[in-house]
Parts: C-alpha cells; structure tokens; sequence
C-alpha cells in the first residue's frame, strides 16, 4: 500500500524544547520527513511539516500524538492531506525590496506584481528596519525577466527599490564589489570642490552634469574641466583630501564585507593625488583614477597617463576581477554616472547608486536611498547579521 502525504502545522506561541517535543510525537508515525519550514515572528511559532505516513495511519493518529502539545501550550496543529503544487518547477527567484517606509498598500501592490507574472510567494523575510524597511520575497514560477519589469514599473508610482535576481549560488559568488568614488563612495564630486578654489564652480558644474547625464563624452568633458583648474596650487589637493566626506553607510558596508570575505576595489574618474590616502585609511588596495599633472607645485591644466573613462572603468573592472581571482560575473558594480553604465552592465550584478535616469535604466537595479550600505540586503546580508558581525569582533 503506498503511503500517504500528510501536511502538518503548527502554529502558537513559541518556546524551547516545542519543536522537538512535536518531532518527537510524530515520529513513531513517519515512515519519512518530505520537507520542514519554520518561521518565527515576535515570538509566535508557525512550522510546516510534509510526512510521508506510514502504512494505516490516519490523521486522528497524529492529531492524538499531538493532544498533549495542544492542550498544555498555547498552540495548535492541524493535519491535512498534502497536495503537489499545481505551480511549474522552475528556479526560485529574490525579490528585495527596499523602502524608507513600507504600508500594506505598497506591499499589495507588491504580491500583485509579483502574481500578475505568475509567480508565487514561497517566504517573505525582513533584512532590516532600519536605516531602511528591506524585505527578501522568495518567488517560484515566474519568469526572471518579466518580474523584474513588472516590479521595475512599481518604482514609478511608490517610492520603492527593488532588485530582482536569481537565488542560490549565483549571488553567493559575488566576493568583488567594485566602485565608483565621487558620488559614491564620497559625497560630491572632487573636480566640483577644486574648481571652488578657482573660484569656477559653475562652469565646471555644468560640465560635470552635462557629462554625468551622458550628454557630454566623459574624456572631453574631463579634460575641459581639468583646463580651466591651470595654475591652481598643487596644495589644495591636500585642502580637499582634507575635507573628503564619505556616504553614509559607506565604513558599514566596508567594514561588513571585510569581515565576511569580499574585497572592494574603487575606480573612479576622479583624481588620485585626492582620494589615495583615503582608500589606503580604508584599506582599499585596488584603486583605478586619473592623475594630475604638476610642474613646480603647480597644477597645468592637464591630465598624465591615459584618462579613467567609460572604457576604462570597464577595463578596470576586468582588471580587479583578475587580481581578485574571481570572474567578472562574480563581481558587483555600483556608480551614479553615465560613465559608470559599461561598467554596470559588465558586472554580475550592477546597482545604480541615488543615479540619473539614464543609468537607472542600465543598471540591474537601482538604489535611491542615501546609505550606501544598504547594497548589503541586496547580497542577502541582514542587519542583525551585520550587528552581530559587530559584537563579536568589537
């Protein structure tokens, strides 16, 4: 006689020792355990057990073994006959979802996209409340692309970030985060800062904007700006570098990855007489930018060696991904500008970091929150996980 199927829950306010007193009631009743889910909110218990029954047990069988649970705890179980899935098989996909506030009205409209593609909820968990709401949906039976759409077209009535990726090892592998600095990894933009000493700061703005939103070549607009900062001191390199200020977020997502194995790699298409002592201060050993030329303590207005553009972010990407020793679809890449988008789209993983339009639509996904470290629930990595990872190593 083949045996049956049976689905257990369980459900009630938790405590040590419950899980293992209703394995032990069932046990003598399972001719083997098919699948276990557990989940445990504010200290209330749900656990979901598939059986396979063992010949001529019945559901009052089990529903006896467990009477002495029911009636001493406050829970309950319920026993009924485990269906397949009328869902196709097909690999399960992350949905994360980040917000600096979360209602039921965004998170309906969030199951709605997600079912309008067919696909199904299997887990919902919280990876922060802080700086951030970020939740985790874990879905099954939709197709990547139609989901990430369907949830990209979200953004643009609820102030939401989502990213869409496959789960499993695929993100596990990402050990190379590579970014862009200006914008970034700092706030502001260098070039902005010292053209403040020339006392040229709009003009060389509307150039770095014109360039950022992809309506300028970056090389061109690099160089135009670099011109007009001839005959500066090289001294206030030093009264800049002085006055750097990273993103929010950005010591937490660096001190965090480090802990858990990744290396961070910057490539910018800043000034590295600027930025150098900073990444050595932040451990930072890989690092690609432009340098400046100086004649006798004096900036000329010219940029040495070759220019650290869109082409060369690329090739520098590829570059750090050797010396890492990890495939270039094992990296993850994050910037703000249109010389960042080759980049992005080079990367395993490219997130679009507070961008403009243009490169929000490049990019994998998109973050508008102001914390940097906010990418880490986007690799999975919880808050609790990013505390604890605190207290144990001080």
């Amino acid at each position: 006689m083949a045996t049956d199927r049976v689905l257990l829950t369980l459900t009630g306010q938790d405590r040590p020792g419950l899980a293992s007193a209703f394995f032990a009631g069932i046990d003598p009743f399972v001719a083997s355990i098919v699948d276990v889910g557990q989940i445990t909110i504010r200290g209330h218990l749900v656990v979901c057990v598939e059986v396979e029954a063992k010949d001529g047990v019945t559901h009052h069988d089990f529903e006896t073994a467990l009477a002495p649970i029911t009636s001493a705890e406050a829970v309950s179980v319920a026993v009924s006959v485990a269906e397949d899935s009328a869902l196709p098989q097909s690999r399960r996909l992350l949905v994360t979802v980040l917000a600096m506030h979360l209602d039921g009205q965004t998170l309906e409209a969030c199951c709605a996209a997600i079912a309008s593609c067919g696909g199904n909820i299997e887990r919902i968990v919280r990876l922060a409340d802080y700086p951030v709401m970020a939740y985790e949906f874990v879905v099954q039976g939709s197709d990547h692309s139609e989901l990430r759409a369907a949830m990209t077209r979200l953004t643009t009535s609820y102030p939401l970030d989502i990213a869409v990726q496959r789960a499993g090892l695929h993100r596990r592998a990402k050990r190379l985060i590579v970014m862009d600095a200006d914008s970034t990894l700092l706030q502001g933009e260098v070039i902005d800062q010292l053209a403040a000493h020339a006392g040229l700061e709009e003009r060389v703005a509307a150039i770095t904007e014109a360039a950022m939103a992809g309506e300028l070549d970056f090389a061109q607009a690099l160089e135009q700006r670099v011109a007009l900062l001839a005959g500066l001191p090289a001294s206030v390199l030093d009264e800049v570098r002085e006055n750097l200020q990273l993103m929010p977020g950005a010591r937490t997502l660096l001190r965090t990855l480090r802990r858990l194995g990744y290396q961070a790699a910057v490539v910018s298409g800043g000034f590295l007489p600027v930025i150098a002592p900073l990444m050595e201060e932040l451990g930072i050993t890989m690092v690609a930018a432009n340098d400046l030329e100086i004649v006798d303590g004096t900036l000329t207005g010219k940029v040495e060696g070759p220019i650290v553009d869109r082409a060369g972010k690329v090739a520098a990407l590829r570059s750090f991904a050797n010396q890492a020793g990890v495939a270039v679809g094992q990296t993850v890449a994050i910037g703000d500008g249109a010389n960042d988008i080759d980049m992005l789209g080079a990367a395993g993983l490219g997130i679009a970091f507070n961008a403009r339009p243009v490169v929000r639509e490049a990019a994998d996904t998109a973050l508008s929150v102001p914390f940097l470290d906010a990418v880490l629930f986007l690799l999975g990595i919880s808050r609790e996980e990013i505390e604890a990872a605190d207290a144990d190593l001080g």
